[in-house]
């Protein structure tokens, strides 16, 4: 049974993986373009730093209203016609970013933009607990993930030389065609995802009966401290207390992961004056980096067990990093460069860890709302981070205060976990026993 279930996960993860790799590299850099963008757009638009930031932020407002409908819709209607509609709708809606002209027209499209992804990470979340059991999960997770780096690493440079390199071509502005060049793949990946993307391991062929039946039993007896903690309908994931702490830690995360890449392109500019190319080519540096760094740090916790542990490491190495980059901003832009590169992959660090404690006591149609409240609550920090570092920039012509935010709602979320866990078992689930040994 091992022998199938490990030929599985290792066909299942070459199958899986890239497609949903893709899919994130795309969706993210769609969420966060206007990062970019914003090099051109405020002083073409006439936007202040607290208007941009404000709006920028606005799209995790209508994510996080319509984040748990759309997680129980694709549990309800599978996978792949759901993640399908997702990605079209944002696809368009991205790129019609491009028609922008005013506060108003930039905060409608952002929160519509909202609309259109809420679920597509949750879901993404919740299908891998279709397919790959608790141990291996980490791992899976950082593996999908690293495409958030991959996202900037490719579509750092690629932004600065479309913002250099098209600005003024057929009467539209470089940050215009930013968003339309950008925009348009999700589209056709939608269209792929349909035809490519199955929904269960049943659905397969490319499993043996034996290979499919390996993961049904892995995934019937995933390991807890008490199997009646298994909790599967809607009111469960609602009821349950570890849900809304996982929640405010996952606001911490999203804080530092939104603040930074809302933000690290204008903070790159400012600190070396270069062109958008240049700045695209230096914010490779960090999740480059970032994106090795998870898989390894993932991997090494599902070895260990320590997912708890691993996180609190991770995510007060992210704070104190940050906080060294803010506290040292005026050192030069080498400094800033090696703090927020040290920051940045501490914090993607955490992300696999983390992911894997939710499906570690729910299931079924609690794992769908579960996952979908504590990303969606959560990302309520992609809301507040922006806003506030893009206010505190406007009043004090800084980013030391803003990215200082950062790092303390990292903290707090590190300490969270933390302490949580010695409270006791209630504070924060046990994915099996010993994993803080």
């Amino acid at each position: 049974m091992r022998g199938n279930l490990e030929a599985a996960l290792r066909r299942t993860t070459w199958r899986l993986i890239p497609l949903m790799f893709l899919l994130y590299v795309v969706a993210y850099l769609d969420r966060v373009n206007v990062g970019f963008a914003q090099l051109q757009m405020k002083q073409s638009l006439h936007l202040s730093d607290a208007v941009y930031g404000f709006g920028a932020g606005l799209f995790f407002l209508t994510y996080f209203i319509f984040e748990v409908p759309s997680n129980l819709l694709l549990h309800r209607f599978g996978p792949r016609r759901w993640m399908a509609r997702i990605m079209i709708t944002w696809g368009v809606l991205s790129a019609a970013m491009m028609f922008v002209r005013g506060e108003a027209s930039f905060y409608a499209l952002r929160l519509a933009l909202g609309i259109a992804e809420a679920g597509f990470f949750p879901g993404m979340i919740l299908y891998l607990t279709y397919w790959f059991p608790p141990r291996e999960r980490a791992a899976a997770t950082a593996r999908f993930m690293t495409a958030i780096g991959l996202s900037q690493v490719v579509g750092g440079p690629v932004s600065g030389a479309i913002l250099d390199g098209l600005n003024g071509r057929c009467g539209l502005e470089g940050w215009q065609w930013l968003f339309l060049l950008e925009g348009l793949p999700s589209v056709v990946l939608g269209f792929v995802v349909f035809v490519l993307l199955p929904d269960r391991p049943g659905d397969v062929r490319w499993l043996s009966q034996a290979e499919k039946a390996a993961i049904a039993e892995a995934l019937r007896a995933a390991p807890v401290d008490d199997p009646q903690e298994h909790r599967h309908t809607l009111r469960d994931a609602f009821a349950d207390g570890r849900v809304w702490l996982l929640s405010a830690v996952y606001f911490g995360l999203a804080m530092g992961l939104y603040g930074l890449s809302l933000w690290v392109p204008q903070i790159l500019k400012d600190v070396t004056g270069g062109s958008a190319l240049k700045v695209g080519l230096l914010s490779a540096i960090p999740y480059g980096i970032a994106a090795v760094a998870m898989v390894a740090w993932s991997q090494h916790t599902d070895r260990t067990g320590a997912y708890r542990r691993n996180f609190s490491i991770a995510t007060g190495v992210a704070a104190v990093a940050l906080g060294g980059a803010a506290l040292l901003i005026d050192a030069g832009p080498t400094v800033t460069l090696v703090t927020l590169s040290l920051g940045i992959t501490a914090l993607f660090s955490s992300f696999g860890p983390f992911w894997a404690l939710p499906s570690a006591f729910l299931r079924g149609t609690a794992a769908a709302a579960g996952i979908a409240v504590i990303n969606s609550c959560g990302n309520l920090g992609g809301f507040a981070s922006p806003w506030l570092v893009g206010v505190v920039k406007k009043h004090t012509g800084s980013f030391r205060g803003g990215i200082l935010v950062i790092a303390g709602a990292l903290l707090v979320a590190a300490l969270l976990v933390a302490l949580g866990t010695r409270r006791g078992r209630d504070a924060c689930p046990r994915t099996r026993p010993g994993d803080l040994d």
